[in-house]
């Protein structure tokens, strides 16, 4: 099966009818072969576009290349090619990763090679999370037309991720309790996530009531779908804040609650993180828990 014809995400669902799994000879498996192979074991993923996206790249480069004759160095290649295009080292990595993942399964799982290729990354630099302060958040709020100005405070509330703001429906809300949910199939990492509504969130959910049948947040009447805007960028603008994205609320989100002493298990479940790993990321900002500790020192008196 060529490369090309990868399918939009939204028909991945047909993909085990439209297109049957290649039963090529034994050691005659091709890249082609693995990509489909690999869509049809992963259409589970939440991530599978971005794998789509990256198939579609290595396409020209790997399409009909045996299994067998992809080496170390034409890997090194491929990274190189992907540098050469501007991409960050973090985007080539991610490219690099794909690769490494499905000649591992056709080494380890697959057997349909005797041994993986070494895949080297290259270095990402650490970068610190950005979030606003308070003060930066009523700014940007202030700025925001009313539309985005609630998504962004619901957002800011509750962590969740754009598209679950986006689709938040109706149906998944439940105002006497005090209550949303988001289904395991709307989840990045597959696991429902209860969402508990503190007084912003629910202040903020309450006034979209009545204003679309079936959607939480609208825009005349339509449900919205891009929040990434013109008007966004004129806001931050307005505002004095740069280097500034939609998703960074949801990283605000999770810092004021470390900040707060939320603790970091209870962090993780709130914000629908598969990996404790995720999380740790704002440890750094959550140093209640240490200062007992840092006190164990005696204040040492001089002169």
């Amino acid at each position: 099966m060529p490369c090309s014809h990868l399918l939009p995400e939204n028909q991945l669902n047909l993909f085990s009818t439209i297109l049957p799994l290649p039963t090529p000879a034994a050691g005659s498996h091709t890249w082609d072969d693995a990509v489909a192979k690999w869509l049809h074991e992963q259409s589970h993923k939440a991530s599978l576009g971005t794998d789509m996206m990256h198939f579609r790249w290595l396409e020209p480069r790997l399409a009909g290349v045996a299994m067998r004759d992809i080496t170390r160095s034409m890997i090194e290649e491929i990274r190189q090619a992907k540098i050469d295009d501007g991409a960050s080292n973090a985007t080539v990595n991610r490219v690099l990763a794909l690769v490494r993942s499905v000649m591992r399964k056709a080494c380890n799982e697959w057997e349909w090679i005797d041994k993986a290729p070494h895949v080297r990354m290259l270095r990402e630099p650490t970068r610190r999370i950005r979030f606003l302060t308070r003060g930066e958040a009523l700014r940007l709020l202030e700025e925001l037309p009313v539309h985005l100005c609630d998504m962004a405070a619901f957002t800011l509330a509750t962590g969740l991720r754009r598209a679950n703001v986006t689709g938040l429906l109706w149906s998944q809300v439940n105002l006497t309790l005090r209550l949303a949910w988001i289904h395991p199939d709307q989840a990045k990492a597959r696991k429902a996530i209860a969402v508990p509504l503190n007084e912003d969130a629910f202040m903020f959910i309450s006034k979209q009531y009545g204003k679309h049948p079936t959607h939480v947040f609208s825009y005349k009447g339509k449900s919205i779908t891009q929040v990434s805007t013109a008007a966004w960028y004129k806001a931050l603008k307005r505002a004095g804040i740069e280097n500034f994205r939609w998703h960074d609320l949801r990283h605000t989100w999770a810092s004021w609650h470390a900040q707060e002493g939320t603790p970091l298990f209870v962090l993780q479940e709130l914000g629908g993180w598969e990996s404790p790993e995720m999380v740790r990321r704002y440890a750094h900002l959550a140093s209640s828990h240490l200062a007992v500790h840092a006190n164990n020192l005696k204040p040492l008196r001089h002169g």
